[in-house]
């Protein structure tokens, strides 16, 4: 049984793309959040702030909470704009161990999202939702 841990993760969308973790581990591809466990004494945004900058190498500024779920602990995905840094230049443990696999920041087009296998799922189809309105409402959509 794996232990329950809280996280927070950050969901980064600029024009038609969004911003994920392509990650790659025993022959299995799929895609994340970028976002990790929140440590003692932190905040879920507090969370959410520092894993972008772990994992993306890039300063964030949240916009709001799009979605909370109990999956292994509790799991907040919050709305972010990148506000300083470039993508790739992250410095996080996982990103250096190859024994756990390929990490790798990765723009997927709006178009593609849910062709992707995105976790987790629940997740993946409320952005989908909130991607459709929006592009509705640009009237780029439909």
């Amino acid at each position: 049984m794996r232990n329950k841990r809280n996280r927070g993760a950050v969901v980064i969308i600029d024009g038609r793309k969004i911003l994920l973790i392509k990650r790659v581990k025993k022959h299995e591809e799929y895609f994340v959040f970028p976002g990790g466990g929140i440590e003692s004494g932190e905040t879920p945004e507090e969370a959410a702030i520092r894993e972008a900058k772990e994992e993306l190498g890039v300063a964030v500024e949240l916009k709001d909470c799009l979605s909370i779920i109990e999956f292994n602990g509790m799991q907040y995905y919050f709305h972010a704009e990148i506000t300083a840094g470039r993508i790739g230049e992250g410095k996080a443990a996982e990103f250096q161990d190859p024994d756990r696999g390929i990490y790798e920041p990765v723009w997927i087009l709006i178009e593609e999202f849910l062709l992707k296998d995105i976790r987790p799922q629940e997740v993946a189809g409320r952005i989908q939702s909130l991607l459709e309105q929006s592009l509705m409402e640009e009237g780029t959509l439909g």
